[in-house]
């Protein structure tokens, strides 16, 4: 299951820095605007300590973990939905992913120039949604015109999608995200082909300087950000992207030392991929075997055929039943046969809908 997450935000804020450090991928990253004008792709893998002690518990030839991919999206300056700045075509690189990481400066530093001038993360914040509002407003006007002269056809279907669209317009013009008007499962299929911006979840990740990170949750500037945030029910990450960027480059015990200095239990690039998964609502299952022991990503409330079909087709195609006993069963009774001597183990059918932490093995036939 490929699931992207966009990181988007005004020049400057660290966004490149940001994604060196999960992907360890070297983008250029550069003090003047419009640095990356190709998006960067990579993919960083999910932690999971259940996978490593699944990995102790059955010790497989290989262990794969989940993965999640992020793509760096260039500098957006106003205007972007204009063609500022190259702005429609990093809008469009936008629209192909699931989610949005919005990286915005809470960190004051002469050394590196804001694009504005000045350090003020909601009006950044409002300047990136402005120019989102804008392409989505100008995407959903243009499928209203061409709606309505299908209407005259007598077709209730577009009167149907003329009344949605409207709904989500009036939204727009009042600087609301799509993501901010009720739907319908039905009315969300009706817009799904327009990809619309503001319909994507958001998270913000409050890049803060290096001196800061232990501080992040009185910084008045990340203050600033939670209190927008939680107004449209958006979720914050404070992160220091320069400490990210240089612990990525450090062995496991090293980084474990460097993080215990200072004071965090875990990196902030953890918690951003966790949060994002959380924004997401995925979930992961597992399978392990002594040949491999692997996670494997869905989404909540994914049914056995549907997380069989993440692995292969065939296996959701061709769906008889599924072993399933749950992490901590596992865990605790030791081994797979101890989780059967107690009954742990289970066989789930079709309607089965998989839980966050599930081992399965899938019996299947085509």
């Amino acid at each position: 299951m490929a699931l992207k997450a966009g990181i988007v935000g005004l020049p400057n804020v660290g966004k490149s820095t940001l994604f060196n450090a999960i992907t360890q991928a070297g983008a250029e990253s550069a003090n003047y605007p419009f640095c990356t004008i190709d998006p960067n792709v990579g993919i960083v893998e999910v932690p999971d300590e259940r996978l490593d002690k699944l990995t102790e518990l059955v010790e497989p030839k290989k262990t794969v973990p989940t993965a999640f991919e992020f793509v760096d999206i260039a500098g957006l300056v106003r205007g972007a939905s204009k063609g500022e700045g190259l702005g429609n075509k990093f809008l469009a690189h936008i629209r192909e992913v699931d989610a949005i990481v919005h990286v915005v400066r809470c960190f004051e530093d002469e050394n590196i120039t804001h694009v504005d001038g000045k350090i003020d993360p909601i009006s950044d914040i409002q300047t990136i949604n402005l120019e989102l509002v804008l392409a989505d407003l100008d995407s959903v006007e243009k499928r209203i015109d061409r709606s309505k002269k299908n209407m005259k056809g007598g077709n209730k279907q577009y009167a149907q999608e003329v009344e949605v669209l409207e709904r989500i317009k009036e939204a727009l013009y009042n600087d609301m995200p799509v993501r901010s008007v009720e739907l319908s499962d039905e009315e969300r299929l009706i817009v799904r082909d327009l990809h619309l911006l503001t319909m994507k979840p958001v998270l913000y990740a409050a890049n803060v300087s290096e001196d800061g990170v232990t501080e992040a949750d009185t910084n008045p500037y990340v203050l600033k950000v939670k209190e927008f945030a939680e107004a449209e029910n958006a979720v914050v990450v404070p992160i220091s992207a320069k400490i990210e960027a240089d612990i990525s480059e450090m062995e496991e015990e090293d980084k474990a030392m460097f993080l215990e200095e200072l004071g965090l239990s875990e990196s902030g690039l953890n918690r951003l991929i966790k949060a994002a998964y959380r924004l997401l609502g995925l979930y992961t299952y597992f399978t392990a075997g002594v040949q491999e022991v692997r996670a494997w990503t869905i989404r909540k409330g994914t049914k056995a055929p549907g997380a069989a079909g993440v692995i292969h087709t065939d296996f959701e195609r061709g769906f008889i039943r599924a072993e399933v006993v749950s992490y901590e069963d596992l865990v605790n009774a030791g081994s797979m046969n101890g989780a059967k001597e107690r009954g742990q183990l289970r066989l789930e059918g079709k309607e089965y809908v998989v839980q966050d932490g599930d081992v399965m093995h899938f019996r299947f036939n085509v």
